[in-house]
């Protein structure tokens, strides 16, 4: 399969108003516009304002200027669509809508100048709307990432991600939600309140870039900007059926955000995108990347005949994770089974004992010191911002009597914190164990090499479950401190209607690997699925 080549400004911008207009290409794809009749579990079908367009990459026309579409009807639709949805999921928590319409406007008289493709060769998002994830600075927008003593911070400035995609022609629509500090996987916190599920309100969207899955799944958005440092970007997708890909470690820089990643964890946290169709993955990644992009080389064939797959389906038996559900294991095996049937490929199944403790190694590996003797901030700090440091009993205390400013999830985790510090000599053993099993999955992997692996072991847990199961996020956490590039694929919906999906693992730099699989199996297995759809 050969690399995904650039997309062309008028191009996506088309692709972005067919997804809302179902306007553009001849066979686009339009949705009923019937609204759920319980509205107090789903949010509105896709109709009216948000109307499908199921085209694959190869089915574009060739590039050519965008007179049947306006930008402006496009950012108006999306607006529309917001407007329509999100008081059921809480996604966006501060919207720029006009700022947004007038550079839409700026966008069209750039087009009605008559410019050619050649020339906007450099905005390959021209006029796409796009959403930012609260914890990146977006100048003018809120950047508190859920603590309430930030309520009142005001970025000043883009983040380094968030000016490329703007440098790069696409209008944010605004930012959206977290958990608070952006370290649990349920996006709530006491400044904004939770994010719902579009698939089932009563289900969380995940974290900490919840806000991003629920409001791409609900097509409110087309891409979204989101991070991840335990599987803040795949969680999050996985829950609300969207693509997401955690980069090679190193490659895009996570400057602008808060927290802001130090020692270790400045190697662990990850900057990524987020969407609905898998073809714009790359894309993003390439603008998100900026010079760094040539260590990931994109530009490479990939031959998926010529992948050597690999399987695991489950971490070994974690005392501290719940088992995969079944129906996550039958969507893994019917991967398997087609990649196997269609590709004439040898899919080999692996048993990686040390990956029985994920968690383990994550929070060891977390708190580490850094090669120069860094260490990382403490939650207890970060929690107070810049302040006194928060004392977790103390906070527990006034959160079983309503007083704590912070969520339970937060306080939990600064408790932890403290628990993990107390046997240095064990944390020493269990970050040699991750440097060890770094060098296994680098070697199994090599430079061919993709491994299938479940997301999650349950599907989108209901509101509040996460707390009575939280290490689950072990399955993505793991691949943040091995520093392995990992996309989250969706594979439709379970027999509860919420989305089913799997993580596709490569080595480093090997990023076009995963990508190229997620684009086939797009195609094979249908992607994203719309929220309400029969």
């Amino acid at each position: 399969e050969p690399s995904h080549s650039r997309q062309q400004p008028a191009v996506t911008l088309l692709r972005a108003a067919g997804a809302v207009l179902g306007k553009g290409e001849k066979g686009s794809k339009r949705e009923s516009g019937l609204m759920k009749s319980a509205r107090d579990r789903y949010s509105p079908a896709l109709g009216g304002t948000a109307l499908l367009f199921h085209r694959k990459s190869s089915d574009r026309p060739a590039p050519r200027r965008c007179s049947q579409v306006k930008c402006i009807e496009v950012v108006e639709a999306y607006i529309e669509r917001i407007r329509e949805v999100n008081p059921l999921i809480n996604a966006v928590v501060k919207d720029r809508f006009e700022e947004a319409l007038q550079e839409a406007r700026q966008v069209d008289q750039l087009l009605a100048e008559g410019r050619t493709d050649d020339s906007l060769e450099k905005y390959p998002f021209l006029g796409v709307p796009f959403t930012v994830k609260e914890a990146f600075s977006l100048h003018g927008m809120p950047n508190t990432s859920g603590l309430v003593k930030r309520r009142c911070v005001i970025a000043a400035t883009d983040a380094i991600v968030v000016g490329r995609m703007k440098q790069a022609g696409a209008i944010p629509l605004g930012v959206t939600n977290c958990s608070e500090l952006c370290m649990w996987f349920e996006s709530s916190n006491k400044v904004y309140g939770r994010t719902n599920n579009p698939y089932n309100l009563q289900h969380i969207a995940g974290g900490s870039s919840g806000g991003e899955g629920s409001v791409l799944a609900a097509a409110c958005s087309v891409i979204g900007v989101g991070s991840d440092v335990g599987g803040s970007i795949r969680m999050p997708a996985f829950f609300n059926g969207v693509f997401g890909h955690k980069p090679t470690t190193g490659v895009v820089p996570n400057d602008g955000q808060f927290p802001i990643a130090q020692g270790v964890r400045r190697s662990f946290l990850c900057t990524g995108p987020m969407c609905r169709y898998a073809e714009d993955l790359e894309p993003m990644l390439r603008v998100m990347a900026g010079p760094e992009v040539h260590k990931l080389k994109l530009d490479e064939n990939v031959s998926l005949e010529k992948i050597k797959f690999f399987c695991m389906d489950h971490d070994g038996g974690s005392m501290f994770v719940y088992p995969v559900e079944k129906e996550i294991l039958q969507a893994q095996k019917k991967v398997v089974e087609h990649l196997e049937s269609d590709l004439g490929v040898q899919v080999q199944r692996v048993s990686i004992h040390k990956m029985k403790y994920s968690f383990q190694i994550w929070s060891a590996m977390m708190s580490s010191q850094d090669s120069d003797g860094t260490e990382a901030q403490c939650f207890t700090e970060l929690l107070g911002d810049h302040g006194k440091p928060v004392w977790p009993l103390w906070e527990l205390l006034k959160w079983l009597v309503g007083m704590s400013s912070h969520t339970l999830p937060a306080i939990a985790l600064g408790l932890t914190e403290k628990v993990m510090k107390l046997s240095p000599s064990l944390n020493a053993k269990l970050v040699s164990m991750g440097k060890s099993l770094q060098t296994e999955m680098e070697t199994l992997l090599g430079t061919d090499g993709v491994l299938l692996y479940p997301p999650h072991p349950t599907v989108a847990p209901r509101h509040h479950y996460p707390i009575c199961m939280p290490f689950n996020f072990a399955y993505t956490a793991i691949f943040n401190v091995l520093g392995l590039p990992v996309t989250q694929c969706p594979l439709g919906l379970s027999s509860e209607g919420l989305p089913l999906g799997i993580q596709l693992v490569a080595a480093s730099y090997n990023d076009r690997l995963t990508l190229a699989v997620a684009r086939y199996l797009e195609e094979a297995f249908g992607g994203w699925v719309p929220p309400g759809k029969a």
